[in-house]
């Protein structure tokens, strides 16, 4: 529910998300035009939340798909003693580097340490991006 307001409230009232260089320069010249104009734009952020797996595919430039992780509550954990894989199924997050919000909200991103039943872990790749969640455990 929240994010579909969330969602429409960006759509109308924030202005596009864009990846070009400034049209000027720090001394306020202008930079000369090279190419034409190509869709160069960018996307609000996926916040990836604890919940029951859902997943959206997205075709990007090129025709890559991208996997985004909306919700997940089951994290591949990566125990360095026994080193093997294990699933493990995630309770909360405890600390995240991008943001002190994101630990109340329960947000997981890159560098996140999540609690799970195995222990511990830090997720080391970008579930916004690429459509599971991987960590290593930590003491």
């Amino acid at each position: 529910m929240f994010r579909k307001l969330f969602k429409v409230f960006f759509d109308k009232f924030v202005m596009a998300i864009s990846q070009f260089r400034a049209r000027r320069k720090v001394s306020g010249g202008r930079y000369t035009k090279e190419s034409k104009k190509l869709k160069n734009k960018g996307s609000l952020a996926t916040l990836t939340g604890i919940g029951k797996l859902k997943k959206r595919s997205l075709r990007t430039r090129g025709g890559i798909i991208k996997t985004r992780t909306l919700y997940s509550d089951v994290a591949n954990v990566y125990d360095p003693k026994s080193k093997k894989y294990v699933k493990a199924k995630i309770e909360t997050v405890i600390e995240s580097p991008s943001d002190r919000n994101f630990i109340r909200r329960n947000i997981m991103t890159k560098g996140a340490i999540i609690k799970t039943d195995k222990g511990n872990a830090r997720i080391t790749n970008r579930p916004g991006q690429e459509g599971s969640i991987n960590a290593i455990l930590i003491k």
